[in-house]
């Protein structure tokens, strides 16, 4: 294995600091949407928990939903009390998260982002989230993701 990017290694550290069952898994190709990833982990799209960064009233949202999900901007917005919420410009995302989308986790940020958690993801006994690249996942629970996130459990769809 090569040696990690070093947002992985934020990644990383953060899991092992936070008492996270799972490890990074590097993966052989791009996985920047939850279909890529499930087809090379041999999982369910639903399984996929993606990191999605909002811009709420000019705030960051971290919205981690099933891969089989669309987040709903209207009822996020209700749920969080904003005016609007709208998808992040990749500029937006960086300098929140200090990561690219395609790779973004839920963990590992500059500074804490208000996080909403997609309740489908407790179907899964297991989910996969990025870990800080492209090629970077690693496996949790839903439990275990609201947990090192801080996450409030949401219906996000």
């Amino acid at each position: 294995m090569l040696p990690m990017h070093p947002n992985t290694e934020i990644v990383a550290t953060a899991l092992l600091e936070l008492g996270a069952s799972g490890s990074v898994v590097e993966l052989p190709d791009s996985a920047r949407t939850a279909q890529a990833a499930a087809e090379q982990l041999g999982c369910e799209v639903g399984a996929i928990a993606n990191s999605l960064v909002f811009d709420a009233d000019g705030a960051p949202l971290l919205v981690m939903t099933s891969g089989a999900h669309r987040v709903d901007t209207a009822r996020v917005a209700a749920l969080v009390g904003a005016a609007k919420v709208r998808r992040a410009s990749p500029e937006f995302v960086r300098e929140a998260t200090g990561q690219a989308i395609g790779g973004v986790a839920p963990l590992g940020h500059p500074a804490p982002i208000r996080t909403l958690v997609d309740v489908w993801l407790d179907k899964y006994e297991q989910v996969w989230a990025a870990a800080g690249h492209p090629h970077t996942v690693f496996p949790t629970s839903y439990d275990e993701l609201l947990r090192i996130t801080g996450g409030t459990p949401a219906e996000v769809e």
